[in-house]
């Protein structure tokens, strides 16, 4: 893999050396209310350089850390299938290789792709997924391929027992009636996720955040904005206990960084970002 020109800030490492890969999957193409969410990878990246590579929340620093950015894929933006083949490959090369994949979306769907190669090698895996959406449903306006899907297509994979969902506030009535019947769903708040950690046990874990979990006060830099979510102090909260399992794969979605002209909602995500790399890898290595 070739190294990005602008890579996010202290993720500059070769790829030989690397223990986490950073790609990018700038998709919108079945984003259902305001699209821009393809161009939420490289805002990310080109902002980074506005916050510090030290967390003082974890006392952790990426520059004590091998990470590689390999940048944007270049996605077929007529079609979805093509798209999430295309992330499926770059996050299998990167599990065959020993690294831990991170994806920056772009919408939702495309957690999807870079599932499908977790799960291929890691059969047993559990989702964690923070949403304001329950992306469950079987179809949106006849397409299966869908951000408001995507849940319910990583169920038709791994099947009941191992979809544990958080912050959601959002979606159809049938949603809701199917998550009762198949998934852990938590509603509004995070209430449940030391006890999913727990029974998840060293499981391996794929972690999913949606950034509209967030409520619009901190993050309106989104395509679907929903009243009621939690604060980033919560989401700290999350990324801590969940990365404190075994986190095999992990995405961040849905900024549309036109739709918050302040700058301000691309500032929070490159801050996501950077404490949930830390996060993984502090894990991994037992702290720096």
């Amino acid at each position: 893999m070739n190294k990005n020109l602008e890579t996010f800030i202290g993720c500059d490492a070769e790829y030989d050396e690397a223990e986490l890969v950073i790609f990018g999957a700038p998709f919108d193409s079945t984003t259902s209310f305001r699209p821009g969410a393809r161009f939420g990878p490289s805002a990310i990246r080109h902002e980074s350089f506005g916050i510090e590579t030290y967390s003082p929340y974890q006392d952790e620093d990426l520059t004590d850390y091998k990470v590689f950015d390999c940048g944007d894929l270049e996605l077929c933006f007529g079609s979805a299938e093509s798209a999430l083949s295309d992330i499926e490959e770059c996050a299998a090369e990167i599990l065959a290789d020993g690294k831990i994949p991170l994806l920056i979306g772009g919408e939702h769907l495309v957690t999807l792709g870079s599932f499908r190669a977790v799960q291929k090698k890691y059969p047993d895996v559990h989702i964690i997924h923070l949403d304001a959406h329950a992306d469950l449903r079987e179809d949106y306006l006849g397409a299966r391929l869908s951000h408001a899907c995507v849940i319910r297509r990583c169920h038709d994979i791994i099947g009941d027992g191992r979809i544990h969902q958080f912050c959601i506030r959002s979606g159809e009535r049938e949603e809701f009636r199917f998550a009762e019947k198949h998934t852990d769903m938590n509603k509004f708040r995070l209430e449940g996720l030391v006890k999913a950690m727990e029974e998840i046990g060293n499981k391996p874990i794929y972690f999913t955040i949606d950034l509209d979990c967030l409520d619009p006060a901190y993050f309106c830099g989104t395509g679907t904005p929903e009243a009621g979510g939690i604060s980033f102090y919560e989401l700290m909260f999350a990324i801590e206990t969940v990365c404190e399992g075994n986190v095999v794969g992990a995405d961040i979605n849905e900024l549309a960084p036109m739709l918050d002209t302040s700058g301000a909602s691309t500032a929070l995500a490159c801050k996501v970002l950077r404490e949930l790399i830390l996060a993984i890898l502090k894990n991994k290595n037992g702290g720096k």
